[in-house]
């Protein structure tokens, strides 16, 4: 039986997780209708080079086409888009060995593995996106349990999530690894966006300093962020989480986005 909207704001209620008030979650599954709002409100967060990886935009379709029923949407009383949480299945076996070499890698997993017929086992978080003029309702870690609910309603044992984290782009001369060990005065991390899996159950594993890379023109990357580069180097640019290497001589800027896998067990 397929798995409704319906179905998981049930489970969720259930839970102790209602939505909000007169909102309502849908899958691109049922509602087709939804997928050019779902993927307009998914994009409009993100600083622009973010919008360039090769990765994505080759698998990104498969998501609305493949994987409708694990997209989700969830609608406010006017049924406009507030929040989205897409992911994609793939197998994994459970050990950190065996997790994708970043979100990247695990994008491309779920593709090849569909491809190939390989029967998933597992569910990868590609992005949760909420409404920034809602921000203070926790709507993010809503669409996390629905994320964790949908995994679950689908047989699956895991959700694992290459987390971007929120406040990484005020430190991006601090390493991954080193940042995501940072402790609150009360224990919890201290980015907020890992803070609030943590709270629902995931659990920190293997940091991935290059989890995904964008490499543009020297042209393009100056395009992208609306700065010039006048020599070779690394430069801080806004919203990424790391230095962009610039070569001008091969005239060429890669970046690497840093991320840390969280784990939640949906056994």
């Amino acid at each position: 039986m397929p798995v409704t909207g319906a179905a998981l704001a049930a489970a969720l209620t259930e839970f102790g997780a209602p939505l909000p008030a007169g909102h309502a979650l849908s899958t691109l599954a049922e509602r087709r209708d939804l997928v050019t709002a779902v993927e307009h409100f998914g994009s409009s967060v993100w600083p622009e080079f973010m919008l360039h990886d090769p990765v994505a935009n080759r698998c990104w379709p498969y998501m609305s086409d493949e994987f409708p029923e694990y997209q989700l949407a969830l609608l406010d009383a006017e049924g406009s888009v507030v929040a989205v949480a897409r992911s994609a299945p793939l197998g994994w076996d459970g050990s950190v060995a065996d997790l994708p070499r970043g979100w990247d890698d695990q994008f491309s997993r779920s593709v090849l593995q569909f491809e190939r017929g390989i029967a998933p086992d597992t569910l990868g978080a590609i992005m949760i996106v909420t409404d920034p003029a809602r921000r203070g309702d926790r709507l993010g870690g809503l669409m996390v349990r629905a994320m964790c609910k949908v995994g679950r309603l689908h047989g699956l044992r895991a959700l694992i999530a290459c987390v971007r984290p929120t406040w990484l782009e005020h430190y991006p001369l601090t390493p991954i690894a080193e940042y995501a060990a940072w402790r609150r005065d009360d224990g919890l991390p201290f980015d907020p966006w890992i803070r609030i899996h943590v709270r629902l159950g995931g659990r920190l594993s293997r940091a991935e300093p290059e989890s995904m890379r964008i490499t543009g023109s020297v042209g393009e990357w100056e395009a992208w962020t609306g700065m010039a580069f006048p020599a070779s180097g690394q430069y801080i640019v806004p919203g990424a989480c790391a230095p962009v290497e610039i070569d001008r001589d091969a005239d060429v800027g890669t970046y690497d986005d840093p991320n840390v896998w969280v784990i939640h067990d949906l056994s």
